[in-house]
C-alpha cells in the first residue's frame, strides 16, 4: 500500500553518511525532493509513481537525537536502550484501482507511535551495529476533514546499519528485516469486502486480526558538503497473511524503490561532539 512505501522514504530522510565526528554540526536542516515507485497498496497489482517535497532535519544531543530513526531519548540512563517516538504518512487509494473498483476510496493516513529500540551489541562506536527495532503505532485516516482510527500496526524487525561503507567510504547502508502484526480494524480498512461491494469476481470477505506478511528493506544514503542523497529498496511478501485470500490481494510479492536529495540549508556552529563531551 502506499502507506508502506511513504514509511521507508521518511525513514531515509535523516539518515546520515559517517558516524557522529568531530566537524558534524550538532543540527542540520534542509529540503528537497523525492520519487517513489510502490503498488497501490499491499497485494495490488498495480502501482503508480509519486514526487515528493523531502525535508531533512538531524540532531545530536547528549540525550536526545534525531536522525533516521525519528526522535530518540536513551531509557534509564542506558545508551543501549532508547525510545522513540516516530511517525509516518500515507496517502488515499481510489477506486481507480481494478481491484477496489465500486469501492468506497481509502483516506490518507498517519501513523504514529512509540519504539523501544535495543542495541544488540556494545561500544559506543559500533560497525557495524545491530539493532532490534520494537515501533508499536496507531494509524488515524483522514481527508483533513474528518478523523477517524483504522487500528495499529506492530513492526518488531531487526536492523544491520554499516557506516562509511561503499565506494570512498563515505556511505551509509542499513539492511533491516522482520514480521508485521495488525489489529482487525486495520485488516478491514484495506482488506474486508462488506457485502454490498461484493460481486461475482470479488466475493465478501472479512479480514481479522493477525500476522500481516514479512518485509525486508534496504537504504543507502551519503551526506556530502551541502547536500544530502539517499535512496531505498523494499520487498512485502503476504502470503499466510490473515488477509491472504482477500478478493483485494492480487499478487502476495509487493515491491518499493525510491531515491531523494536534499540541500542542507542551515546548520549550527556547535558540533555534536562538543555537546556529548558535556557533563
Amino acid at each position: 500500500m502506499y502507506r508502506r512505501s511513504f514509511v521507508l522514504l521518511f525513514l531515509i530522510i535523516g539518515k546520515v553518511s559517517s558516524a557522529i565526528a568531530q566537524e558534524t554540526p550538532l543540527w542540520e536542516a534542509g529540503l528537497g525532493l523525492g520519487a517513489v515507485a510502490a503498488p497501490d497498496y499491499r497485494g495490488a497489482d498495480q502501482g503508480r509513481t509519486y514526487l515528493l517535497p523531502i525535508p531533512y532535519f538531524v540532531y545530536y544531543g547528549k540525550r536526545v537525537s534525531v536522525d533516521r530513526r525519528g526522535v530518540r531519548g536513551e531509557l534509564f540512563g542506558s545508551a543501549r536502550a532508547s525510545f522513540n517516538v516516530s511517525a509516518s504518512l500515507g496517502p488515499p487509494s481510489s477506486s481507480t484501482n481494478g481491484a477496489r473498483t465500486g469501492m468506497p476510496d481509502l483516506d490518507p493516513t498517519i501513523e504514529i507511535g512509540p519504539s523501544l529500540d535495543i542495541d544488540l551489541d556494545d561500544g559506543a562506536d559500533r560497525n557495524p551495529s545491530l539493532t532490534l527495532r520494537l515501533p508499536l503505532r496507531t494509524v488515524i485516516a483522514t481527508d483533513l476533514s474528518h478523523w477517524h482510527n483504522v487500528g495499529w500496526v506492530f513492526l518488531p524487525n531487526i536492523a544491520l546499519h554499516f557506516k562509511n561503507t561503499g565506494p570512498g567510504g563515505a556511505w551509509d547502508l542499513g539492511v533491516s528485516t522482520g514480521p508485521i502484526f495488525a489489529n482487525k480494524a486495520y485488516h478491514d480498512y484495506y482488506y474486508t469486502v462488506r457485502p454490498e461491494f461484493a460481486t461475482p469476481t470479488r466475493p465478501a470477505f472479512d479480514a481479522g486480526a493477525g500476522y500481516s506478511g514479512a518485509s525486508v528493506g534496504v537504504t543507502l544514503s551519503r551526506r556530502f558538503d551541502g547536500y544530502w542523497v539517499g535512496g531505498f529498496l523494499r520487498y512485502d511478501y503476504l502470503r499466510n497473511a490473515v488477509f491472504d485470500d482477500s478478493p483485494l490481494v492480487r499478487t502476495p510479492n509487493a515491491f518499493y524503490a525510491g531515491v531523494a536529495f536534499s540541500r542542507i540549508v542551515a546548520r549550527s556552529s556547535e558540533s555534536a561532539r562538543s555537546r556529548r563531551a558535556d557533563p
